[in-house]
């Protein structure tokens, strides 16, 4: 053999070596697998089920970027009337007309030091709060909780008379983004619609949240308190079928009182806010002081805006707080740090979502209780991706009372990660969530539980030790590659969004 033939050889080897350590380092879920053209494939369980698309949450659902928004008026601090200087700029700029986009304009917040005693308010559309990063500092001042920037519009769904139509099909399986419906006639593609999912008696008591232990001041739960409203928007229609912008996130089964969709409005609901490059501090009493700021940044009534670049210190609750009537909100690069508050109930939830197709991306957080967190009866999609939790007091998941979808990827916690039957912690806090799902996350401690109907929860890619959680006996989730590196895709919302933003081209 002559030298050349030897390189060759050696060549070939060392490429064949190559692809084997490869082939070692990387693995796929049994649920999502990249197929050989990059593109995901999904594998349905015993009833359909996939694990959800989550890759048209936050800001436009991803369709367009957040906006550079051209500045209107331009602060000062000056210690001497600094809210009612804000508060007279944001109502000057409320008054303008919004451009094409919905854009009236920023303010901009010069670098100092901002005093704010009560609470700064945004109630019109396409008006945008931007400091020139953490030197610009409001410090919300005195006493009383409050909440320290407010931004909210007005009402609530409203179902569009006589336009309630029955899902005919038996079962919805969870990630389907299509369904039939008795009768297509009267709906159009851009239609608004709620898909709505009835609470039954009988899906309370399988489900076993009528037989919470008892003790002082528990409720069980009640069917007429569970109905779920997922909005969305139809992209196609064929015959009787229609097909919507956002999968199904709960499966719709006959069994529990099927489905049905409507038509809504939602008059009043404000869009293209945003709140950029600010920090907040609270002032305080000592670190168990309760009589001081309380959420740093609250969003209601609201869709399509964005929280970039804030930071948030000595708050009780939150840094950013998104109400239950927020949609299609992107939350990054934010930081809440060194709450001040008792480390008990009701406190240091520091990003907290009781909102649809939202999205925290980026964010930081420190000496929180529950930091990355949903609340009751959240109507998924929504994403926590890439955000770390450090010097936790609780845990990181849904938090009570049934939160469905939520996609918790690449969240770092030194403490715990929990999606469990909270049995009668609270007033009866019961099943915390549903299809949700843990992906390569990193945490000391989690217990993942399936509800005992309804749909599953996924571990994929943990690397955790697992306990038993709060209630034992409970089944357990679905748990794959516990403590194993590798997992291909390493984040599945960023291969979504990648495979989505293609499809759409």
């Amino acid at each position: 053999m002559n030298v050349i033939t030897k390189k060759i050889v050696l060549f070939i080897f060392t490429i064949l070596f190559m692809q084997t350590i490869s082939a070692q380092q990387f693995w796929e879920s049994q649920y999502v697998k990249v197929k050989g053209d990059g593109k995901l494939i999904y594998q349905p369980d015993e009833q359909g089920n996939i694990i959800p698309d989550f890759s048209s949450v936050g800001y436009h659902q991803n369709l367009k970027p957040i906006p550079n928004v051209p500045v209107k008026f331009t602060l000062f601090a000056t210690g001497d009337n600094d809210q009612q200087k804000i508060q007279q700029a944001i109502d000057e700029l409320s008054k303008v007309p919004t451009d094409a986009s919905g854009i009236r304009g920023a303010i901009l917040l010069k670098k100092g030091e901002y005093k704010i005693p009560g609470s700064i308010r945004i109630t019109a559309s396409g008006i945008v709060l931007r400091g020139e990063g953490e030197e610009t500092l409001l410090i919300a001042t005195g006493k009383g909780q409050r909440k320290t920037i407010i931004v909210t519009g007005t009402g609530k769904v409203n179902e569009v008379p006589n336009s309630r139509i029955k899902i005919t099909d038996q079962y919805v399986p969870v990630g389907r983004k299509s369904f039939n419906v008795a009768s297509s006639k009267g709906l159009k593609i851009g239609d608004k619609i709620v898909v709505f999912r009835p609470g039954t008696t009988k899906w309370i008591q399988d489900l076993k949240m009528d037989q919470i232990a008892e003790k002082s001041g528990l409720v069980q739960w009640k069917a007429e308190d569970y109905n779920l409203e997922f909005e969305r928007v139809i992209t196609a229609i064929k015959g009787n079928t229609i097909t919507i912008d956002n999968p199904i996130v709960m499966a719709m089964e006959t069994q529990y009182g099927g489905g049905e969709i409507y038509r809504y409005t939602f008059e009043g609901r404000i869009a293209e806010v945003g709140i950029e490059n600010l920090s907040l501090q609270s002032e305080y009493n000592g670190d168990t002081d309760e009589n001081h700021g309380w959420d740093a940044i609250y969003f209601n009534r609201i869709e399509n805006s964005w929280i970039s670049g804030v930071t948030s210190k000595y708050f009780g609750y939150s840094c950013v707080n998104l109400g239950g009537l927020s949609k299609q909100i992107t939350v990054k690069d934010s930081k809440c740090l060194a709450p001040k508050s008792q480390i008990i109930g009701g406190r240091r939830y520091s990003f907290n979502n009781d909102g649809q197709l939202n999205l925290f991306m980026n964010c930081f957080a420190s000496e929180g209780r529950h930091d990355y967190v949903t609340g009751a009866k959240v109507a998924g999609p929504n994403v926590f991706y890439n955000c770390k939790s450090e010097n936790a007091k609780a845990d990181i998941g849904p938090h009570h009372r049934w939160a469905v979808g939520t996609l918790f990827d690449n969240v770092v916690t030194d403490g715990e990660i929990n999606i469990q039957d909270r049995g009668d912690w609270g007033t009866g806090h019961g099943w915390a969530g549903v299809n949700q799902v843990l992906w390569n996350c990193t945490a000391n401690k989690v217990a993942i539980q399936n509800p005992y109907v309804s749909g599953k929860n996924y571990a994929i890619g943990l690397k955790a030790t697992l306990y038993d959680g709060r209630l034992k006996g409970r089944p357990l989730g679905v748990v794959e590659g516990q403590n194993k590196n590798g997992l291909n895709p390493s984040s599945l919302y960023l291969k979504q969004v990648e495979e989505s933003k293609k499809d759409k081209l």
